[in-house]
């Protein structure tokens, strides 16, 4: 059964990469391998679209979304973890409940507001959203940060240690592995956002990845019936980083999801 599923999951992706190495005429052929392995594939991809650009648009976007959403969601599940103040569960419940909220809905007010500060058009509403943090991501590292001893914030707290150096010296370091869980999920999210993109991004040197895949498909040049090859090529692009990114940190990734939320207060 786990060596069915995994082909399951498997087996698309390696049909990806057969594609995009095939001749036109022989992208949906039944051989798994062409007549002859075409990687001008590739070439004539970034010759015809601007992929190392939407890759560096993509980067940027990824890196940053994924760094101030952890940085935020820890301060943020730290206080709720630790702090005591007043209404503090009813603030909390309300926090999650915006969980509730489809992203559809939030579209058109967010729009509104990055149209009124000018920064349609640009990377920032990509990203800079995040700087306020993430509710699952801020329930997810607070059920960790309760699993740890209070007795060490204690001691840190007789050390002379403020909150925000507990938080950084002592909650931070034991809570690696789960920082790197949400470092990864936020990382995929954005990597593979295309929504949001498609709202805020016109010109085309501002594309990122996804949304670049997107013109592709809708450019008759680029994404006609007759050259599927260089959609597969471009698939695999876009899909192989985050394969690569999973595997170099499966360690912690696997550590992570088995240790979150199995304490809680």
């Amino acid at each position: 059964m786990l060596l069915g599923a995994t082909a399951l999951f498997v087996y698309p992706l390696i049909w990806l990469l057969s594609a995009s190495l095939k001749p036109p005429a022989e992208v949906f052929s039944n051989d798994f391998i062409g007549s002859e392995l075409r990687f001008d594939n590739y070439t004539r991809l970034f010759a015809m679209a601007p992929m190392l650009k939407w890759t560096w648009n993509s980067l940027i976007v990824t890196f940053l979304a994924a760094s101030t959403v952890t940085i935020s969601s820890a301060l943020v599940a730290f206080a709720f973890a630790y702090f005591r103040f007043p209404y503090r569960n009813v603030i909390f419940s309300i926090v999650l409940a915006t969980m509730m909220l489809p992203g559809a809905v939030l579209m058109i007010p967010q729009f509104l507001i990055w149209d009124t500060l000018g920064f349609n058009n640009t990377l920032y509403p990509l990203w800079a959203g995040n700087l306020f943090g993430s509710a699952f991501y801020i329930f997810m590292l607070r059920q960790f940060f309760l699993g740890l001893p209070r007795e060490l914030f204690e001691a840190a707290n007789v050390d002379g240690a403020g909150y925000f150096r507990m938080w950084r010296s002592v909650a931070l370091p034991l809570t690696r592995s789960a920082l790197i869980v949400v470092f990864i999920f936020e990382l995929k999210v954005a990597w593979t956002d295309l929504v949001r993109p498609l709202i805020f991004l016109r010109d085309v040197e501002l594309f990122t990845l996804p949304r670049g895949l997107k013109a592709i498909i809708d450019n008759p040049q680029i994404g006609g019936q007759q050259q599927w090859e260089l959609l597969a090529a471009a698939s695999v692009v876009v899909t192989v980083p985050m394969i690569l990114i999973f595997f170099a940190f499966q360690r912690y990734f696997i550590e992570g999801i088995a240790t979150t939320g199995s304490t809680g207060k």
